[in-house]
This record gives C-alpha cells, structure tokens and sequence, in this order.
C-alpha cells in the first residue's frame, strides 16, 4: 500500500511545472554578443542625448577631414560617455589627437583607439538587437555605404561617400526609423533614417561580414 501511495504522489508531481523550463524570454546580458536579445519591457522609442561631433568641425573637407568620420563617430560615443559638451576648437584638437592615418578604417581597427573601453563587436547585427542596447543607453558606432544613405539624406556632397561611419543614438518603433549623428554632414545631428535603408547600408571596411561596433564602460 505504501509502495502504491508513493507511485501515486510521483506520478503528480511529475505533473507539475518544472521551474527551470518556465524561464522563458530571459533578459539578454549587455555584454553579450547574441544578435536576438530577448525585447523584455523595451519601449517603443528612445533616445540617447549627447553633443554632435561633425568630421569637418570647421566646414573644411580638405584632409584629414574628409576621411574622419571614424574617429568624430568614436568621439561622439566617448562625449557621451564622459558627459562632455565641448566647443568648436577642443573638437577639433581632440579629432586632431585621434586620428593616426589619413585613409578609412573598418572596425576591427576602430575598436582599438579608445582602450578605456571594452570593445564589442557584433556580426550580422539586428534591428531588435540594436534596440536592445540603444534603450540601455549605450550608443552604437555604424560602418555604412554612403551611397545608399544618400538615398534619405541629400546633404551629402557627391551622392555620398562609398564608405561612412554613424553614431545610432535612437529609435522610433512607430515612424520605424532610427535617429543618428551622421558626423558626415553639418546638418547631422540626430537625423533619421529609415530601419530597413539603415539596415541594407551597413558595410564594414575590413570585413564581408556586416558589423557594428559598441563601446563599453
């Protein structure tokens, strides 16, 4: 009879829930490299404030500042970070200070300029990946084509470059755009483009595999 009662008691207890198979959607670490962050309580817009940093600080494009977008998109991330406004002339100075070649770089070799932060490189990025950590307010650096760009923002001289780099900085799941500081242009800062022309114009110099690069405190 005892024999009986137990099986019986096994048998219910087989039925109940097992607790660790209920851990569904577990929230996605920051530092984790998973391009499919589970959108736990991720609101449907926002956006990260912080000075614009324009490659061509004083309207100049002769070199090196027509190849600087790498480093005012590096810049603008390690404002953000530091809670910096800075004026005209210390951008200047500071771009000045980081750039180390007059040629584009991708951003393998970006991720090594600022060493006070861990680098993060993500392959084959998201929308919903990128969302996940613009809403914990750590801004995104971005390699794109120029070219495709160009195709919602006509302020670029010459169609656009081939070769861009951008800071993400927001999100609007309703108007389904993304807002940005495109260092590229004096009319940059927090201009919107389109989820999907984003997305497509994504291009890493150094690499076939499309890549962003975050910066870490």
């Amino acid at each position: 009879m005892k024999k009986i009662c137990l099986i019986i008691v096994a048998f219910f207890l087989s039925l109940l829930p097992n607790k660790q198979n209920t851990i569904i959607n577990a929230p996605v670490s920051i530092n984790s490299p998973s391009n499919t962050p589970t959108l736990i309580g991720i609101p449907k817009k926002h956006l990260i404030k912080t000075v614009f940093v324009p490659q061509a600080p004083e309207k100049n494009w002769d070199e090196p500042w027509q190849n600087a977008c790498e480093e005012a998109a590096l810049l603008t991330v390690d404002y953000y970070y530091q809670n910096k406004s800075p004026d005209i002339e210390t951008i200047k100075s500071d771009l000045q200070n980081l750039i180390k070649t007059p040629n584009d770089i991708g951003v393998s070799e970006m991720s090594t300029y600022l060493t006070q932060y861990k680098p993060l490189i993500i392959g084959n990025p998201t929308i919903d990946g990128i969302k996940e950590y613009i809403a914990k307010d750590v801004p995104i650096i971005v390699p794109t084509n120029g070219k495709i760009l160009y195709k919602e923002n006509k302020f670029f001289n010459n169609q656009g470059p081939e070769y861009h780099n951008i800071v993400i900085l927001g999100y609007d799941d309703n108007k389904q755009k993304f807002t940005v500081h495109d260092v590229g242009t004096q009319h940059g800062a927090y201009f919107k483009y389109s989820y999907k022309l984003l997305m497509d114009s994504i291009m890493d110099k150094s690499s076939t595999t499309k890549q962003i690069l975050i910066l870490l405190k």
